[in-house]
């Protein structure tokens, strides 16, 4: 069983004032006060220490935690490649497991790019309930991954995301670390950890007040 981040390998690319405010990256909003999604109010979410925060950004340190996660699925687009992987793992925690064993839905979903060489693949996770974490139910066609404590950078937005919007807010989230530590720890872990995650926090019938983050991994 591979832990932390690195199973999820992938290598790609990853004011105060008005006067100043343009060289800003533009937050849909900002995280400044440690603000959880909503939907951690209804389903179990992995737990996670806020670390810093600042303008279009947050650091967390997440604690150990088991996913499941689908095999790499070829896919015109991330859209479509999430929506079969999370169809999996939905059926997954129906029972559709060895186990026959049913759980709760939680969140969020992760999704992961990793460039092919005439489609992208994706890779989408699910976490596993806490009463689950230990034992977590097998499938043949999923896999397990643990996560030691962890830290990422996490910018939030809205709506639906689109594979051209999560590249552009994972490059607004790298210009709002300029000049942290965390942009040099993140620059020095380069080819080691994803560029970046994207979270689905919603199920995907919600179509109002949804909340996504993209997640990049820094290398303490």
């Amino acid at each position: 069983m591979e832990t932390g981040l690195t199973i999820l390998k992938v290598s790609f690319f990853l004011g105060l004032v008005v006067v100043v405010s343009c060289s800003q990256a533009p937050a849909p909003w900002n995280p400044s006060m440690g603000m959880r999604p909503g939907t951690c109010d209804h389903y179990e979410c992995p737990t996670y220490k806020l670390v810093e925060s600042g303008y279009g950004y947050e650091i967390r340190m997440y604690n150990s935690s088991v996913w499941m996660s689908t095999d790499p699925i070829p896919a015109p687009s991330m859209t479509q490649g999430t929506k079969t992987g999370f169809q999996r793992l939905f059926r997954y925690i129906q029972g559709d497991n060895k186990s026959k064993t049913k759980m709760n839905m939680t969140a969020p979903v992760i999704t992961q790019i990793t460039p092919g060489k005439e489609v992208y693949m994706y890779t989408v996770s699910f976490y596993i309930p806490k009463k689950n974490q230990q034992t977590p139910p097998l499938a043949d066609d999923l896999h397990v991954q643990s996560w030691k404590p962890t830290y990422v950078a996490v910018r939030q937005i809205g709506g639906y995301v689109t594979d051209d919007l999560a590249i552009k807010e994972a490059v607004a989230l790298m210009d709002s670390l300029k000049g942290t530590e965390w942009k040099f720890h993140i620059e020095k872990s380069k080819g080691n950890s994803p560029a970046y995650l994207v979270a689905d926090y919603n199920p995907p019938f919600q179509t109002t007040a949804r909340v996504n983050e993209i997640l990049v991994p820094v290398d303490m």
